[in-house]
């Protein structure tokens, strides 16, 4: 089941990134310096009571004057409403409810989500709580007072926030349908795409980047079989400032990727591969989805006999964390090569849900250890007892070793390699967890 999605809106300097810092920060360890891990982390994975949620920070834009400000909190809502199951508004006890905060709670209070309303920097309850109360004038329900910088109030928040989950995360329970995000920065053919795959014009198509109104949800059927593709949406407007398209079109991608067991990175062949698409490519990773890379618009660029080589390496060197990636070559315009991305596609999902024998995997285990020593340290080896195949989507093992310290990632990527000799697992990422036992 896909995790729910919180958003934080809120004017700025209400202590929106604060907040998210607090929930996300001290949490997040960066282990490995892949895209999807940015400095400027918009996104973060939470956990509180047992449940799971990924909060996102929508303040990405400072206005530089007033009259702007109005405009940029719209957008953030906008954005809010189209991706989250549940909206945090945020608001400032010290400047009081401004008429901004009106226009804003207008806006969120017809989207029929549910919305949260927090009121920030709440030092002392004793002192500021009869200014909580003005806030119960934006007719959002009761105000939840907090201080994000003294985490006051911080736990009951969250209580509320959970409260709201189980009714927007049942949707996709009972749906065993293969879901598949096309992802992808804006107008690089994503659209276009799912357009040709569904012979009509369902998703408005423009040159304009960012022409897709909302995230859509299509369904293919081919073969008999019933396909749910989710076309991550473009911005609703040109935005004059890149960062802001690109932390938006994280934003959207996020929220795909949420609800998907196999997303399709859609790459432009006319620009190439670029830091933007590693970013949105690593969002996939770090969630453990299956991965494909389509190179569109390949119709388009002059070839000789080795560019297809050389664009292969160009992407593998910058997509190295994820050599497990299927790649393939198309053109949405002509339709080349398309059913062999429904083809891609049945595979990975099959790989993604795919489970090994607990016989088979210590065979493979035990050769490998055979042909090649484990390491060890300060005279201690280490030793690997035993492995399992707890899950799946991703697949995920569990390795019993004598010394966690002793098990070093390169030793844990070459018992990798070892099973994809074995079963492939092509398209699909593999998660191991390291487990010690003490020797007998």
């Amino acid at each position: 089941m896909s995790k729910p999605i919180v958003a934080i809106v809120g004017r700025p300097n209400v202590g929106k990134s604060t907040l998210f810092n607090v929930l996300a920060g001290e949490k997040i360890s960066i282990v490995q310096d892949t895209p999807g891990v940015t400095r400027d982390r918009i996104y973060a994975d939470i956990n509180w009571l047992d449940y799971n949620f990924t909060l996102i920070d929508t303040g990405g834009i400072e206005p530089e004057s007033d009259n702007i400000i109005l405009k940029s909190m719209r957008e953030q809502a906008e954005i809010a409403i189209e991706t989250a199951d549940v909206i945090l508004f945020m608001t400032d006890v010290r400047q009081g409810m401004v008429d901004d905060d009106a226009k804003v709670a207008d806006m969120l209070r017809r989207s029929k989500k549910p919305i949260v309303l927090v009121v920030n920097k709440v030092d002392s309850f004793e002192k500021f709580m009869p200014d909580v109360y003005e806030f119960y004038n934006l007719g959002l329900g009761d105000p939840h007072p907090i201080s994000g910088s003294s985490r006051l109030g911080i736990g009951d928040m969250l209580d509320e926030v959970v409260s709201h989950f189980n009714e927007s995360a049942k949707d996709d329970t009972e749906d065993e349908r293969p879901r598949i995000a096309i992802i992808g920065k804006p107008n690089v053919g994503k659209s276009s795409i799912i357009n040709k795959l569904l012979g009509e014009d369902r998703v408005i198509v423009s040159d304009i980047a960012g022409t897709t109104r909302d995230a859509v949800d299509t369904e293919i059927v081919r073969n008999g079989r019933e396909y749910v593709f989710i076309d991550t949406a473009g911005l609703r407007r040109k935005s004059k400032i890149k960062e802001d398209i690109e932390r938006y079109s994280i934003i959207r991608t996020v929220s795909a990727v949420e609800r998907c067991n196999v997303a399709v990175l859609v790459i432009d062949a006319t620009e190439g591969i670029t830091d933007q698409d590693a970013k949105i490519a690593g969002i996939a990773h770090d969630r453990g989805k299956g991965m494909i890379i389509a190179v569109n618009k390949w119709d388009a660029i002059e070839k000789n006999d080795k560019t297809i080589y050389k664009f292969t390496e160009e992407i593998r060197n910058k997509l190295s964390y994820m050599p497990y990636a299927e790649l393939l070559f198309i053109s949405a315009q002509t339709g080349q090569r398309l059913p062999k991305l429904f083809e891609t596609i049945d595979a990975v999902i099959e790989n993604h849900s795919l489970r090994i024998a607990t016989g088979v995997l210590n065979e493979i285990m035990s050769e490998a250890v055979a042909m090649q020593q484990p390491p060890s340290d300060k005279g201690k080896r280490l030793k690997l007892y035993y492995i399992t195949q707890v899950s799946v989507k991703p697949p995920t093992f569990v390795i019993f070793v004598n010394d966690k310290e002793l098990m070093h990632f390169s030793y844990t990527r070459y018992i990798e390699n070892r099973i994809r000799e074995s079963f492939g697992f092509r398209g699909t990422p593999l998660k191991f967890i390291i487990r010690e036992r003490k020797e007998k």
